[in-house]
């Protein structure tokens, strides 16, 4: 079974094309997207918008892993 949709491969493939045409901006500061990962990134959002099939986010762990003291 197929993880993403064609219609989600689709928005990637746009966004990946408007990236190397130098048109494709980020959100909220509308700088210039360069990384093709970021580029990846906003097709999917996009797709998840239009509420094609992608699978969900991941959560974010932000700060330092905790790990366990050997004693």
């Amino acid at each position: 079974m197929a993880k993403y949709s064609k219609a989600a491969s689709k928005e990637v493939e746009a966004s990946m094309k408007k990236m190397e045409n130098g048109t494709l901006k980020s959100g909220k500061s509308g700088k210039k997207v360069t990384n093709p990962k970021q580029a990846v990134a906003i097709g999917l959002s996009e797709a998840r918008e239009k509420g094609e099939k992608v699978p969900s986010k991941k959560p974010s762990s932000s700060g330092k892993k905790t790990t366990s003291s050997k004693k």
